[in-house]
């Protein structure tokens, strides 16, 4: 799945903080609620775009192709 540019709810644009925000998450163990507010990320929409991606790519480049 690719990360949304911008949240399908109110079309701020959110593309941007993806990057930090795993990097944050995943490699420095931060909670999410905080490094969310410190995006700037206050609506809920938003909040949900951020936290419901994942990415397939690593686990779809595994299988071989026909």
């Amino acid at each position: 799945m690719l990360v949304p540019v911008r949240c399908m709810s109110c079309g701020k644009p959110i593309g941007q903080f993806w990057e930090g925000y795993v990097e944050r998450t995943t490699k420095k163990k931060e909670d999410r609620k905080k490094v969310l507010d410190s995006m700037g990320l206050e609506r809920y929409c938003c909040r949900a775009q951020m936290m419901g991606t994942t990415e397939l790519i690593d686990i779809a480049a595994q299988f071989k192709k026909f």
